[in-house]
């Protein structure tokens, strides 16, 4: 009885294929998100440096 391998071998290289591209989809996306929390921290510094500014400029007001 001979049992070819083909198939198992194509099959295991079309894994090992798949996996190898996850692998490099996911590092570009652990990129990605390093990037997007990067400029996500500079938002929101932005953001309080401009209610820092509003605040000082809402206390120059005068009442009302």
């Amino acid at each position: 009885m001979s049992v070819s391998l083909d198939p198992l071998e194509r099959k295991v290289d079309q894994i090992l294929a798949v996996c190898a591209s996850l692998r490099t989809e996911n590092q570009a996306l652990r990129a990605h998100v390093t990037g997007l929390e990067t400029e996500k921290a500079a938002l929101a510094q932005k953001i309080d440096i401009t209610r820092e500014r509003l605040e000082a400029l809402m206390t120059r007001l005068p009442d009302e």
